[in-house]
């Protein structure tokens, strides 16, 4: 369990190339970011609880970011890039 104030790695999700078709896990990449992030609440928090994510879930609106479309109404995301959202 992490706790307030300890010293943790970033994962990040990178795309390796524009996708065509269905995306499959070996579009991406997950690597673990240089350095260290600490983990840090808000001081005027009374009530506050800090979460961690244990999934990742790409719904349809992802799916057309990982395209490269002439015509768009959203960035698509950049290969070799940390994708975000």
């Amino acid at each position: 369990m992490a706790v307030v104030g300890e010293e943790v790695s970033n994962k990040q999700i990178i795309l390796k190339e524009y996708v065509s078709g269905f995306p499959k896990e070996s579009d991406m990449v997950v690597k673990t970011g240089s350095g260290t992030i600490r983990l840090k609440l808000p001081a005027d928090s009374k009530n506050a609880i800090l979460v961690k994510n244990l999934y990742l879930s790409w719904d349809p609106y992802m799916r057309g970011r990982m395209r490269k479309l002439e015509e768009r109404y959203v960035e698509p995301f950049t290969p070799g890039s940390v994708s975000q959202f």
